[in-house]
């Protein structure tokens, strides 16, 4: 048995029963949506029609969501149902970040991960999905796919049908008749701006409730004419014309006229505070631990302030996570309940093994126990690799997001946290004194200057499959985040550092160089959280 939706585009008349019908069905708040209908406008005057497509979760065989869940809050049932259970669900958000479709949002409610659920309860008693049930026009088809004698199997069998972004590998099983790529891929429509039908964009997901507090003003017109000047500003800032709406339709360029809201920045600046203090951690251990083992004297003060460093950016990761969390009161779920195919499980495991042999490495350092010093040495570097890099391999789950799928990101952040180690120890030196291996900082900075370089331009400039992931390119170059990265990522973090080191050999110029070195990390982080986020998945 597996449960599966055709969508038939040749009937489906927009009226929106099937959004209604779910959320009546699941009590879903207003400013999210378990199923909507998304419609695009193509065609050239007066050659012109609107597609209406329903979206929803499409309960991929191989989900990815279900891979990146960290507490096994989502979970594929016997019949092939994506299911979710609430009670697990730590809000992390990376279920949503995950899926290539769209397809979960966070409940203003409860604070949880949401989505289609297929309506397992009606399901398990012989019904059909409430989506299904209300439908006018029989578009909507469910049933098992397996069975040959379903409507649902016979018509998989005789017709032709489209699936959205199959390059993901993630097998769907929602399939549409008769569907039009202009819906289907959410690069080939560029997104309206605020109008009547899509008001609800200013109050989504986490800021769902601003939606339902709008909506009890009672104050339409002032509602409307917010909509009509907002369009008009996003008309001036596209560069298009007063009424953006005739130019499209006289054009003949698909646009959408209803869509989803848009949620915003899912992760904020709490995981890029995260990926640098993490950065710091690792990198406050690896600089001592490659001057130990390239033969440099390393003092038991530098290596107690090492110890220290990383526990404190230890602290400050685990802080940082847990704010970003939407239920941090389930924190240990993460623990204590893991689902050991998630990247969050294993980097949380890590956090607190790294920060174990620290504390032990600290403990022997300042009571001069020399027993099993070298090969905890060796394992704890081990940890700490691992510290600095699992952070990219739980990007490349986010599937949704095609830019974090760069096979370089591994490197990045592992050249980011000795330069991050190497900036902050010569800053602690200060406070300690200068080591005899003072120079081994220097040299240490120049390589991963010149590799962090190398890097970046290998993930800007590598050839990019998809449409998507193209787009976060230009944004980091040419676009909003132009500034930022030219400015402080290349020059001020990387370039000038590097010339200072390369002409000069003084203290100040080194201690200059690292306060650079960490605010380009910074900034470079920020953009490399923030940026692919902003590309519609829907």
């Amino acid at each position: 048995m597996k449960y599966g939706f055709i969508i038939d585009n040749r009937k489906c008349i927009g009226c929106h029963a099937c959004t209604t019908a779910c959320k009546s069905e699941h009590d879903v708040p207003v400013g999210v949506n378990r199923t909507y209908v998304k419609q695009v406008e193509k065609g050239e005057f007066p050659n012109t029609r609107r597609i209406f497509s329903v979206m929803r979760c499409n309960h991929c065989t191989d989900a990815p969501c279900v891979e990146i869940c960290p507490v096994e809050a989502l979970h594929i049932r016997e019949d092939g149902i994506v299911d979710f259970d609430n009670n697990r669900c730590i809000g992390c958000k990376s279920c949503m970040q995950a899926c290539p479709y769209d397809a979960l949002y966070i409940d203003p409610d409860n604070n949880t991960a949401a989505k289609c659920n297929y309506c397992a309860h009606r399901i398990d008693v012989g019904r059909e999905p409430a989506c299904v049930t209300v439908c006018p026009e029989h578009a909507i088809i469910a049933g098992d796919m397996e069975n040959p004698e379903t409507e649902i199997s016979q018509l998989l069998a005789r017709q032709a049908v489209k699936v959205r972004k199959p390059e993901k590998g993630t097998n769907p099983n929602l399939f549409y008749i008769d569907g039009d790529d202009s819906s289907l891929i959410p690069e080939a429509t560029d997104k309206s701006g605020p109008g009547l039908w899509n008001s609800q964009a200013r109050g989504v997901g986490h800021f769902a409730k601003a939606a339902e507090k709008m909506m009890h003003t009672n104050n339409d017109i002032d509602l409307l004419q917010m909509s009509i000047d907002n369009e008009i500003e996003a008309a001036y800032q596209r560069k298009e014309s007063e009424n953006p709406n005739y130019i499209d339709v006289l054009s003949g360029k698909a646009r959408r006229v209803y869509d989803t809201p848009d949620k915003g920045i899912l992760w904020g600046w709490e995981v890029s505070a995260y990926v640098f203090t993490k950065a710091i951690a690792a990198g406050a251990f690896l600089i001592p631990f490659i001057a130990i083992v390239l033969g440099y004297e390393v003092s038991s003060t530098a290596k107690l302030w090492s110890a220290g460093i990383s526990l404190v950016g230890l602290a400050l990761t685990g802080l940082f996570l847990v704010m970003d969390l939407d239920r941090p009161d389930r924190f240990l779920n993460v623990l204590l309940r893991p689902q050991w195919n998630s990247w969050l499980v294993k980097g949380g495991y890590t956090i607190t093994i790294f920060g174990l042999l620290v504390t032990v490495w600290a403990a022997m350092t300042f009571f001069e126990i020399k027993i099993g010093e070298t090969i905890l040495l060796w394992v704890t570097a081990f940890f700490a690799i691992l510290l600095a890099v699992y952070t990219a391999f739980l990007f490349a789950q986010a599937k949704g997001r095609d830019f974090w799928q760069s096979p370089t990101l591994p490197l990045h952040m592992l050249v980011h946290s000795v330069m991050a180690g190497t900036a902050i120890f010569v800053l602690a030196s200060l406070i300690f004194g200068t080591e005899n291996w003072m120079s081994i900082l220097k040299n240490t900075m120049v390589i991963a200057l010149v590799v962090n370089l190398f890097t970046l331009i290998t993930e800007l400039t590598i050839t990019h499959p998809t449409t998507s992931a193209k787009k976060v390119v230009e944004m980091i170059t040419k676009g909003r985040y132009k500034n930022m990265f030219w400015v402080i990522s290349v020059m001020v973090g990387n370039i000038i550092p590097l010339v200072f080191l390369l002409v000069g050999n003084s203290m100040p110029l080194l201690v200059g160089s690292s306060v650079m070195v960490l605010i380009g990390i910074i900034a470079t982080e920020k953009i490399w959280v923030e940026a692919p986020q902003r590309v519609p998945l829907a």
